[in-house]
């Protein structure tokens, strides 16, 4: 009795514990809500970068020129359209202008979605330290842009459009992205037309590359040795919009069964109201077999045959009684 009374108790709890748990649920296999990372992005541009090795006097003087004009990094732009350097020792202690532009741009964005770097050069003049009537190089018009977008393949491009004049001399720049320009008494300079590279999240532009060699002995200048770069632009592809976690499986809105607080298990056989046996007037029948006790449909006739012989046997030795009487 005590068992029984305790037990209900304790089988309400565990339902209810079931139904608050399937009710929980699916809140707590919602999916988190996305965050974005475009800020780890890249982009940088840069209309000139200078690397020189200004030798003077012999080469018992070296003034190394490290220079750049218009060099951003996203985000951020720059349009100067003039670089001016001072190389002790060089053109009377003047200062160099070692590029001078009508238009020199240089942006760089990023955002969630892309990082983008761009650079526009027009009419471009650029000089080196002890030549100052002679420009190393002459362009109209240059462009580089590196373009990595979220989803895509990275771009880089670079374009020199227009004429384009080493040392004084129109030159033609050669389709296979490398030219070489000498001149007798004043030097050499190598280009490099068109650089560009990809990978699956980089990419990197560059219009012009010059490997400078000059060696103007008749200008009072020993030797200037180096490179310049115009119009270089880079980028890295953001890493986007993303949910931080996904779950595997969608959670249903509603338990797909709800508990009770009755017992899973029923009789398998419901017991009558007249305890299982029925007669002819209007009883109940038995609702199993009566195998187990002897009683079967033809217990009656076996009865009724059994009390006959009974009589009949009764009978047959009450006459054999009485004739042993009168033989006596």
């Amino acid at each position: 009795m005590n068992s029984n009374t305790f037990r209900m108790p304790v089988r309400r709890s565990a339902a209810a514990a079931t139904v608050a748990a399937l009710a929980v649920g699916p809140v707590l296999l919602a999916a988190p809500a996305a965050h974005a990372t475009g800020g780890e992005g890249r982009a940088t541009a840069v209309v000139l970068r200078a690397g020189l090795d200004v030798s003077l006097l012999g080469k018992t003087v070296n003034v190394p020129v490290r220079a750049s004009l218009n060099e951003v990094k996203a985000p951020e732009s720059e349009n100067e359209t003039a670089l001016s350097v001072k190389v002790q020792g060089a053109e009377g202690g003047k200062p160099v202008d070692l590029l001078k532009a009508d238009v020199a741009t240089a942006d760089a964005t990023v955002d969630e979605k892309k990082a983008e770097g761009y650079v526009n050069l027009v009419k471009a003049r650029v000089h080196v330290p002890g030549i100052p009537l002679l420009s190393l190089i002459e362009v109209e018009k240059v462009t580089s842009k590196a373009l990595c977008e979220v989803g895509k393949k990275p771009v880089a491009q670079s374009n020199v459009l227009g004429h384009v004049t080493v040392f004084g001399k129109k030159t033609t720049l050669s389709a296979a992205g490398r030219t070489q320009v000498t001149v007798p008494d004043v030097g050499e300079v190598t280009l490099d037309l068109s650089r560009t590279s990809t990978t699956s999240r980089t990419a990197a532009a560059t219009a012009l590359e010059l490997k400078v060699e000059v060696n103007p002995l008749k200008l009072g200048v020993a030797e200037v040795n180096g490179t310049v770069t115009l119009a270089e632009a880079t980028c890295e592809t953001p890493e986007g919009t993303a949910p931080t976690e996904k779950p595997t499986e969608k959670p249903t809105e509603k338990p797909t069964e709800k508990p009770t607080e009755r017992p899973t298990q029923q009789p398998s056989v419901k017991p009558s109201d007249a305890g299982g046996i029925k007669t002819d007037n209007g009883g109940t029948t038995p609702t199993e077999n009566l195998a187990e006790t002897g009683g079967s449909s033809t217990t009656p006739y076996i009865a009724a045959g059994a009390l006959a012989l009974l009589v009949a046997g009764g009978g047959a030795l009450a006459v054999t009684r009485s004739r042993a009487r009168n033989r006596d």
